[in-house]
């Protein structure tokens, strides 16, 4: 004999479907009268008289940048990086320790290398970079 593999997962039930289905016939399963017997409600619906419901919750923003997300990150050049010792892994600690970037706007806002010109040297990264940096 063989080991049969347990089932865990249960198909949708499928209601609805004739009277010898178990969930068929007159209600399907979905008690007598009222909202939620006859169709969908939609997704934010919280009922009428919901103090503050989510819509309402959401902050109102108006003007120009209403969709804009945060601000971009902080660019570093390659060249900047090349008096930074061979081999050195380069994260936010170290670019606030050699004075290549402000600790208050690199938490803020993040911190980006972009490969401009040559590195001659070879890094670690634990920050982003760019597609043009061999790492």
């Amino acid at each position: 004999m063989t080991n049969l593999i347990k089932v865990i997962e249960r198909r949708k039930k499928r209601v609805g479907r004739g009277a010898g289905s178990g969930k068929g016939f007159h209600t399907s399963g979905r008690g007598q009268k009222g909202q939620k017997s006859r169709g969908k409600i939609g997704i934010l619906f919280e009922g009428m008289k919901v103090k503050k419901s989510l819509l309402k919750r959401l902050p109102l923003r108006r003007g120009k940048g209403k969709f804009r997300h945060g601000q971009k990150p902080v660019i570093i050049s390659a060249k900047k990086l090349e008096k930074l010792p061979v081999g050195s892994t380069i994260d936010l600690k170290l670019l606030v320790k050699e004075n290549l970037i402000d600790e208050k706007t690199a938490k803020k806002r993040g911190v980006k290398i972009l490969g401009v010109g040559k590195n001659e040297k070879k890094f670690k990264f634990l920050v982003p970079v760019s597609k043009t940096i061999n790492v």
